[in-house]
């Protein structure tokens, strides 16, 4: 009898092309395009998770700027100034950490031959190009010598290269930066947009003695970058930090940082949980379609009962039970669904790939939204398809047979 009911409900279809395509159209569209939109959702949230783990995901960012002590917010930045021996003291003192960097930058205009280009500089220490996660393409990155005989080398991002050196090599090439010679001793492989939109690769890094005193005139730092051991340790190695700064700040117990601690592990975990709110949201809005896909099942399966009223009939006189007829119309109407569902899936892994390959945006198939939306038609099927079926199954055979 099963059998039997999913070639009729093959043949119906079949014997009835127009009206099936028109039906299945909606459970296609419906399904494409939750997994299209989940799988454009899991995108942005790997996008997220690359570009804070190129910054580093288990780093800590220390900032001048906290709060007075009437409570007034002080701009990152400003207010009481970090220095190298902060750093040091961190370093010697707090458990749980892999290196530690202290950093300073500022935008300047840098020559080459007849090409410029304006660029943020960034001063820091060799340990920095660990704890950020940066990777050299070619060349070398200064060493402590450097820092120590605050020598002019620069280590260039990406872009910088090639809008100052085209198809040059850079590097042992002399640039001017701020009217200053500079050698390039290395250049870095791309890391690519960063969280903010902000271009990764459009810096140059330089020995932060050399920046501090040769190019800016400063005694402080304007950040130190912490690379904890693990994620785990993350949290303590925070809360040491914060008292290290406050015994070294003079700070008195109940009063308020003036210092900001950025724990891009936290950073990574809120910009996540936006990331899920908005793969939700996709779906949910794919899902209407769905649900609309479903309607239109019940509505043929209406059709279907009125026009084989008297088919009906006939099958019940010659010993059809209830249910064997709500069984016939369940089947049908889940094999629309079936179908439906296989070709949705054709349709939302192509237009995934459709969007990844035009628009330049990160799409994830996942194997778990295509399952929950095959199992999601087919259970739109069934459910659209019980009124009818219920509705088909409690015909009497007398009026089914006389019915025009």
């Amino acid at each position: 009898m099963f059998r039997e009911s999913i070639k009729m409900a093959w043949d119906g279809m079949i014997g009835n092309k127009l009206r099936t395509l028109l039906t299945l159209l909606g459970i296609i569209i419906g399904v494409g395009a939750v997994i299209a939109m989940v799988s454009l959702g899991f995108g942005v949230k790997e996008s997220i998770k690359d570009n804070i783990s190129k910054l580093g995901s288990n780093m800590l960012i220390v900032m001048s700027g906290g709060r007075t002590a009437t409570g007034a917010r002080i701009a990152s930045g400003e207010g009481a100034r970090l220095t190298i021996e902060d750093m040091e003291a961190i370093e010697k003192q707090v458990d749980g950490i892999n290196g530690v960097s202290a950093s300073v930058s500022r935008s300047y205009q840098m020559v080459f031959g007849n090409q410029n280009w304006t660029a943020r500089v960034e001063g820091t220490m060799p340990a920095n190009f660990s704890i950020q996660n940066n990777e050299l393409q070619e060349g070398r990155i200064y060493t402590q010598r450097d820092l120590n005989s605050r020598n002019r080398v620069a280590v260039l991002g990406k872009t910088v290269a090639d809008n100052l050196f085209m198809d040059e090599n850079p590097i042992g090439q002399t640039i001017r930066i701020n009217k200053a010679p500079f050698q390039v001793i290395g250049v870095l492989k791309s890391k690519g947009q960063g969280a903010g939109g902000n271009d990764q690769d459009d810096i140059v890094y330089v020995p932060l003695t050399t920046a501090m005193s040769r190019m800016m005139g400063i005694t402080y730092v304007q950040r130190i970058n912490i690379q904890a051991a693990n994620e785990n340790v993350i949290n303590d190695v925070q809360a040491e930090v914060e008292e290290v700064l406050r015994l070294r700040h003079k700070i008195k117990e109940g009063t308020y940082d003036d210092f900001t601690i950025n724990n891009m592990a936290a950073v990574m975990d809120t910009m996540m949980e936006t990331a899920n709110t908005i793969t939700l949201l996709l779906g949910c809005i794919a899902a209407i379609s769905l649900l609309v896909g479903g309607i239109g099942i019940m509505n043929i399966m209406l059709v279907s009962v009125t026009e084989r009223t008297r088919e009906i009939g006939i099958r019940k006189a010659l010993g059809a039970t209830f249910n064997n007829i709500l069984l016939q119309f369940l089947i049908e109407a889940m094999v629309i669904g079936i179908v439906g569902g296989f070709f949705g899936v054709i349709l939302g892994i192509g237009a995934s790939y459709v969007v990844s390959f035009f628009f330049n945006w990160k799409t994830v198939i996942s194997v778990l939204a295509i399952v929950v939306a095959v199992v999601f038609s087919v259970g739109i099927g069934l459910f659209f398809g019980i009124y009818p079926a219920r509705k088909a199954a409690l015909l009497n055979p007398i009026d089914a047979l006389r019915y025009e």
